[in-house]
């Protein structure tokens, strides 16, 4: 962030196989950078960045406009249908360090699927991922992208209706990352407006936290 007329935003995206992880990294930078599709089998095998062109609009700084660039980490997801735990968790780490080590990650998202109910187990599982790859302060830096959210919308759900009747699991979840939470529909190409409307959701999570970064090295 040198440079005071421009902003760079660094994020990673996580989540378990088909929850559009991928596709919200590409809706986040507004391209198509990720391979993102229907499969029977995990399609994500390896970490990638991708790079927003400059966005304008979104931030002013001293009275004056400055254009913002989003940087996302794409990474396997978890369960992998060919990947341990703890190939993933190394991967991810290495690729944090790599890609992240000198400026610092602003905020992991967590993508999980608003038409899918969340199970405590899988729940667990993912929680302690991110606790390993972010450490003890993984709830300042950890937001929740409900994915699929049109379909929910369709079912009948507004954001409310759908939070008033999600499962504990999920509620409790949001609570502990101080409900840090976007829904976002599942289409190939978001409009410019939704993507702005997300991408200042996500500002004002980073803005919460004092524009704080959470730096990960390399072990060696």
């Amino acid at each position: 962030m040198a440079d005071s007329n421009e902003m760079t935003i660094n994020l990673v995206v996580l989540g378990k196989p088909q929850s559009g992880k991928s596709a919200a990294g590409n809706s986040l930078l507004g391209s198509s950078d990720f391979e993102s599709h229907l499969s029977p089998s995990s399609v994500t095998t390896c970490c990638s960045l991708g790079r927003s062109r400059r966005i304008l609009g979104l931030i002013r700084r001293n009275g004056s406009e400055s254009a913002l660039r989003v940087r996302v980490l794409d990474t396997p997801s978890y369960p992998h249908s060919a990947l341990s735990k703890e190939q993933v968790r190394d991967m991810v780490t290495a690729a944090l360090a790599q890609h992240f080590g000198e400026e610092g990650l602003h905020l992991a998202l967590l993508v999980l699927r608003a038409d899918l109910p969340l199970c405590p187990d899988e729940s667990n599982d993912t929680v302690q991922l991110i606790q390993e790859l972010l450490g003890p302060t993984w709830k300042n830096f950890t937001a929740v992208l409900l994915t699929h959210a049109d379909k929910a919308e369709e079912a009948g759900y507004s954001e409310e209706t759908y939070l008033h009747n999600a499962s504990s699991t999920l509620l409790s979840l949001l609570s502990s990352v101080q409900h840090k939470y976007i829904f976002l529909d599942n289409q190939n190409s978001i409009i410019k407006e939704e993507r702005n409307t997300v991408l200042r959701k996500l500002l004002n999570f980073i803005q919460k936290n004092n524009y704080q970064v959470l730096l990960k090295h390399s072990k060696e």
